[in-house]
């Protein structure tokens, strides 16, 4: 992995990229020594978003089986309460 201030990286941004595509590299560009993004190929792009998607659907699972389990042991209240509780 590459690691290159902002500065250096504004002045080569295209050969970055190029780079960056080609090598399958990843890029951190830092400022003032502290990391502060990253370049990365578009293939590392796609597999985050493919495990991000995948957490996301297990966490939604996760949520519809509590909230299923909360109906199966009637911790429900009914629409009248609720929207009586709310003013509506």
């Amino acid at each position: 992995m590459t690691t290159i201030s902002a500065e250096n990286a504004r002045n080569a941004f295209s050969e970055l990229v190029s780079h960056t595509a080609y090598s399958k590299d990843r890029v951190v560009v830092t400022r003032n020594g502290k990391k502060m993004v990253a370049i990365i190929p578009i293939e590392d792009l796609e597999l985050l978003e493919k495990i991000v998607d995948r957490l996301e659907d297990e966490l939604d699972a996760e949520e519809i089986k509590a909230a299923l389990d909360e109906v199966r042991q009637g911790k429900t209240f009914p629409w009248e309460q609720v929207r009586k509780d709310l003013g509506l």
